[in-house]
């Protein structure tokens, strides 16, 4: 139990790295999203001329930021969930069903990752987005249009993430079984107090 506990921890301190700056990046997407909002408003309906790119923006930024945070709601117990069942179960059974779940948890992750690799490499990947562009030169003076990939790669590393966060959570709940979970570094996010300890 010592190693699975020290693979677990040294896990665990990557994956509160990592879904830091995710956090940090996604936050930062949801700004930037707000924004292209606002800015559609203020032209649709200040102006009286609506622009083409807002709406194709904030779904850009939409999916980025839902991808970087669900990792972190996993990590800390954010997700809906029902544990009426195992909450009335020894503790022990209630953390093999829990193990189980995960279990089909990662395989439901690992073909989430799959389509999310095929939609980036693939022919879906080759398309460009219709209407969002992005400079092609520092001057400003070329601009080119979004490729597809890089909108679809946030279900690729979304799903990877949470793969991760799926494994150590595995980990950390056979460490539990094994009755050494005091060995296990305490999972810590920057959520509100009482929410994700």
């Amino acid at each position: 139990m010592n190693a699975l506990a020290r693979v677990a921890n040294l896990i665990g301190g990557a994956n509160g790295a990592l879904l830091a700056l995710g956090r940090g990046i996604g936050a930062a997407c949801l700004m930037l999203m707000l924004a292209a909002i606002l800015a559609q408003v203020w032209f649709r309906y200040v102006i009286g001329t609506a622009l083409a790119w807002p709406e194709e923006a904030a779904r850009f930024l939409m999916l980025w930021s839902a991808c970087l945070m669900a990792p972190t709601a996993l990590r800390s117990g954010g997700f809906v969930a029902i544990d009426m069942l195992r909450a009335l179960l020894p503790a022990r059974l209630s953390a093999l069903i829990g193990l189980a779940l995960m279990g089909l948890m990662a395989a439901v992750l690992i073909v989430a990752v799959r389509i999310g690799w095929s939609e980036v490499t693939g022919l879906g990947g080759r398309f460009a987005t219709d209407s969002l562009r992005v400079p092609a030169s520092l001057d400003l003076s070329h601009w080119v249009k979004v490729p597809r990939a890089a909108m679809m790669a946030s279900m690729l590393a979304g799903g990877v993430m949470m793969l991760v966060v799926t494994l150590e959570l595995a980990l950390r709940a056979l460490v539990s079984i094994g009755g050494a979970e005091g060995m296990l570094a305490p999972i810590t996010t920057s959520a509100p107090e009482g929410q994700g300890e």
